[in-house]
């Protein structure tokens, strides 16, 4: 991808991960808001169980560290954050894949959860854990951060007014957080959305190219297989123990592979026995 030129009005092509995650943040919405019309109080219970509240995940509700990022609390939230998951996401799916694209986006929304929780419970800058919060913010922050990694100098219309560069516009993006935090306002969810920039760029930086479960699975199949090799090997010498009883004998190679004897008696600066 060109790291700046003509900057096109066009929208992205709305398709894979991306479309699969604006879709669920979508649904969620309406959903919730379709149940407030039915029936209301049984929605704002579900509501006060799905946002990110620090002191009832201590107590056991842990769905909560994935949930939030569903609940959105108004119109504008919904609009600006889908349409900037829209922009960054399908910049980044095309480049990594729509599995890495997804495992960046849940990284940052339940390692910002989590550590925005921990935090909450040292009382600094005013926090306090029986605070709820809510929004998709912590994934796309963490989205945001991997663009100014890898794309910094891609040129963007901030919003669709001011040409910038990539990581102009995320620094732009960091120091609002920073300054809602530091004037405590909205204290809570600005921590999320920085905690969730931190763990994107931990992901961006130490995960495999190709994605932690790939690269669990790549780890799980070398252990299983140096594990078959062993057992083959064990097995090798075993019965070249048992052959060596019944005064014969047999070869293995080092992976336990049988070697036939003929092999063994070649000399290989003798070509009359090649075909």
């Amino acid at each position: 991808m060109p790291r700046s030129g003509p900057i096109s009005l066009a929208l992205p092509a709305f398709e894979g991960t991306t479309r699969k995650l604006i879709l669920l943040n979508v649904g969620a919405f309406f959903g919730l808001l379709i149940l407030r019309w039915l029936a209301p109080q049984l929605e704002a219970v579900l509501h006060s169980h799905l946002i990110l509240e620090p002191l009832a995940v201590v107590h056991g509700e842990i769905w909560q560290l994935l949930t939030y990022s569903f609940v959105e609390q108004g119109i504008l939230g919904i609009l600006f954050g889908m349409l900037t998951l829209w922009f960054t996401g399908s910049l980044l799916e095309p480049s990594f894949g729509g599995r890495w694209l997804a495992e960046l986006y849940l990284t940052s929304v339940i390692g910002g959860a989590i550590l925005a929780s921990a935090i909450s419970f040292t009382h600094i800058l005013g926090l306090r854990p029986d605070v709820g919060a809510a929004g998709a913010w912590s994934g796309i922050f963490g989205l945001m951060v991997a663009i100014a990694m890898i794309f910094g100098d891609q040129e963007f219309l901030l919003w669709f007014v001011l040409r910038i560069k990539a990581k102009y516009m995320v620094a732009i993006y960091i120091l609002i957080a920073v300054a809602l935090l530091l004037k405590q306002a909205d204290t809570f969810n600005a921590l999320i959305q920085l905690s969730g920039a931190l763990c994107g760029a931990l992901y961006v930086k130490f995960a495999p190219r190709r994605g932690l479960a790939f690269g669990l699975s790549e780890q799980y199949f070398g252990v299983r297989n140096r594990y078959y090799r062993w057992k083959r090997r064990r097995a090798a010498r075993k019965f070249e123990v048992y052959m060596r009883k019944q005064n014969r004998e047999v070869h293995f190679d080092k992976d336990g592979r049988y070697v036939d004897p003929d092999e063994l008696r070649k000399n290989p600066n003798d070509k009359r026995w090649m075909n």
